[in-house]
């Protein structure tokens, strides 16, 4: 049943998620026993906060600056989340697994508890305690609304950035993504158009009550403007420690960074210009001319795929616009 390194790794979780549930049984003794079945797991009901995109579009410095403020813990990405996600998401595309599962006794309402266990498990054990917990594990948002099925009470924030920045980022700090090939920025390209179009699709679909587009870009150039709109969107009181994430890096209650992740080298600074044309003069001419067709989502996330040098200050999410909805 399990075969090879991806089948051992899927194993694996499905051993760790079983003994998130043995352990949540053993702590809550008869109470288990006694739940009614199907009913939602202690937790669900939290308002989680999830911040998503593509890798390279802003998300680190995104769940920093959500870390700066006091009543906030959002920490390291976990990994495990989404690909427990994905797990769930392969038993049920195959006719062959649901129908085993069904078989099994493994409803719908079986399979979400366990699974939402799960990621509570690690996202509230994994960094200290706060009154408002976030996770951000990028691609977890190409599962959106299966996650608002889990946590009806969370929220999104979904960061977008210039694709041509983005793959720039991704090929030249050498980012391990699936399916991208980094020796090809017209491959990438493509590849980023697939995933922030999935995204930009779950995006929409969660509605404005629940995610909320922001551009990397207009987060950088306007970042109070922007914070402020972030803050109010998740509800949380304005502090200025947002305005300042670097004062906190490594401290108690502070912005934990991972020594393996590969913006942790960045957010240690504060917020720049610096990294918001670094692409311009980089991409081949071939790519450039055939820009608009190679990824159409430039142009539907507010991006002039034909500026070369771009013009970000015209962008929709800056103070003098406050579309920061997918249109």
């Amino acid at each position: 049943m399990w075969r090879g390194g991806r089948g051992r790794a899927l194993a694996a979780l499905v051993l760790v998620a079983a003994g998130t549930l043995l352990l949540r049984a053993w702590r809550s003794g008869p109470e288990v026993a006694r739940r009614t079945a199907g009913a939602p797991v202690e937790g669900r009901e939290l308002p989680l906060i999830f911040i998503g995109g593509v890798p390279r579009s802003g998300t680190t410095l995104m769940r920093a600056m959500l870390d700066a403020h006091p009543d906030v813990r959002c920490g390291q990405e976990t990994r495990v989340v989404p690909r427990i996600l994905q797990m769930r998401q392969h038993w049920v595309k195959s006719q062959r697994e649901s129908v085993r599962l069904e078989q099994a006794g493994v409803s719908k309402a079986v399979l979400d508890n366990a699974i939402a266990a799960f990621c509570l498990e690690v996202i509230v054990g994994h960094g200290d305690p706060a009154p408002r917990l976030c996770n951000k594990d990028p691609l977890v948002l190409k599962m959106g609304t299966y996650v608002l099925e889990l946590f009806p009470n969370a929220k999104f924030v979904f960061m977008v950035r210039d694709g041509r920045a983005t793959v720039h980022s991704i090929i030249t700090r050498k980012v391990t993504i699936t399916g991208f090939d980094l020796t090809s920025y017209r491959q990438c390209l493509t590849k980023w158009n697939h995933a922030v179009e999935l995204m930009y699709q779950q995006c929409k679909s969660l509605g404005p009550a629940r995610c909320l587009l922001v551009r990397y870009e207009a987060l950088v150039l306007a970042p109070e403007t922007m914070l402020r709109a972030v803050l109010t969107f998740l509800e949380l009181p304005w502090s200025e420690a947002v305005l300042h994430h670097e004062r906190y890096i490594n401290r108690p209650g502070g912005v934990a960074l991972s020594n393996v992740e590969r913006s942790s080298d960045q957010v240690v600074r504060p917020v720049n210009l610096d990294a918001l044309d670094k692409w311009v003069g980089a991409l081949p001419p071939d790519v450039r001319a055939d820009m608009a067709d190679l990824a159409p989502m430039l142009s539907v996330l507010g991006y002039d795929p034909w500026a070369n040098p771009p013009r970000y200050a015209s962008l929709p999410g800056l103070p003098d616009d406050k579309r920061t909805q997918p249109p």
